[in-house]
């Protein structure tokens, strides 16, 4: 699999392969029929709005989120950036927020953040948890997601370190791209600015920059992707080792 397919793979699924949870959902795609039947009698299809706290900080979790449309971004409190918050991961189809849930916790200092509208099928916590004391094999998905996203933190915090913030805003843009799978993404410099950690102005010459380029086209509250290939040569080996873990964890048996 090529990076540019990386988290994409639905498309290419073959046919014959099951699919039990009529969502899109690929966590639940993979799921055993078994675990998916635990869990379905507790699912509510919601739908996401724009700015929505979906977890709120130091704060008992009621709910998980499998995400089957939208891009959830996972905040932390900062108060030496503009606004205090700073992203540190993100999440779309590919997974689930609440993810401490999973690893035992019941709340977390960090927030979840709707930045792109969709939809989720949420479920209690305490069915959530219930379902994998149930389940050895829903835990090791569950599980294996987790590990991809450590990962996917860890290669931030290498990009946050290493890249200049031309080059994190373009792998921050092929990171939404795969979760939304299209060319034309809501990047209002607002959620840039926090994305990055840096100040509006900073976003604005890092835009203009890959705007010259031929990377992208920005318009006021969206960023087209013009050339995918030329982000992947700015970005490096920044971008696609979380990307490939998560494959490499999640594939199909």
């Amino acid at each position: 699999m090529t990076e540019t397919q990386i988290l994409r793979s639905d498309e290419s699924e073959s046919p014959d392969e099951p699919k039990f949870s009529g969502s899109r959902n690929r966590l639940l795609s993979i799921l055993d029929p078994q675990d998916f039947a635990l869990l379905a009698p507790a699912f509510e299809r919601i739908s996401l709005s724009l700015n929505e706290i979906l977890l709120a900080a130091h704060t008992p979790i009621q709910h998980a989120y499998f995400i089957e449309e939208g891009l959830i971004s996972i905040v932390a409190d900062v108060s030496s950036t503009e606004g205090g918050r700073v992203e540190i991961g993100i999440v779309g189809y590919e997974g689930l927020v609440g993810l401490p849930l999973v690893l035992g916790a019941d709340q977390s200092p960090h927030i979840g953040l709707v930045q792109a509208e969709g939809y989720a099928l949420r479920i209690p916590a305490a069915d959530l948890q219930m379902a994998m004391h149930k389940s050895a094999s829903l835990r090791g998905v569950l599980g294996r997601f987790a590990q991809s996203l450590i990962v996917q933190v860890g290669q931030t915090v290498y990009a946050n370190a290493d890249l200049n913030i031309e080059a994190r805003l373009a792998r921050w843009i092929l990171m939404t791209q795969d979760r939304l799978g299209r060319d034309e993404l809501p990047l209002t410099h607002k959620f840039l600015s926090l994305m990055l950690g840096v100040r509006r102005p900073s976003v604005t010459m890092a835009t203009q920059l890959l705007e010259g380029e031929g990377m992208i086209r920005a318009r006021r509250g969206r960023i087209t992707v013009l050339n995918r290939e030329k982000l992947l040569d700015l970005v490096g080996d920044a971008y696609g080792v979380s990307e490939a873990e998560y494959e490499r964890l999640l594939k199909r048996a």
